[in-house]
């Protein structure tokens, strides 16, 4: 799934929640983040829900194209591995 939005936050969370929740029911296991420029906390909050549905049904997602900003945010919150962005962290 790519994401045509340039902003996930918390102005829009509950609506990319739901898109992303039925693009997992749907079976889809990638989504391209590429577009997004503008992200917050519940950036993070949102791509945990969908990770966690996609677990739920025998997934798990990969995201593509993850902004800095958006790997800082995880990185920040220690969520990273659960999120399979390991690959995008940058050693400090």
């Amino acid at each position: 799934m790519t994401f045509t939005v340039t902003a996930l936050d918390f102005t829009n969370a509950k609506a990319l929640l739901q898109e992303g929740l039925d693009a997992v029911s749907r079976g889809e296991s990638e989504y391209d983040l590429g577009m997004l420029t503008q992200v917050d906390s519940a950036s993070v909050s949102v791509m945990l829900a969908w990770q966690r549905a996609a677990v739920r049904s025998g997934r798990r997602l990969r995201f593509l194209n993850v902004p800095a900003s958006l790997v800082n945010l995880a990185d920040l919150y220690g969520v990273t591995e659960l999120l399979g962005l390991t690959e995008h962290v940058t050693a400090s």
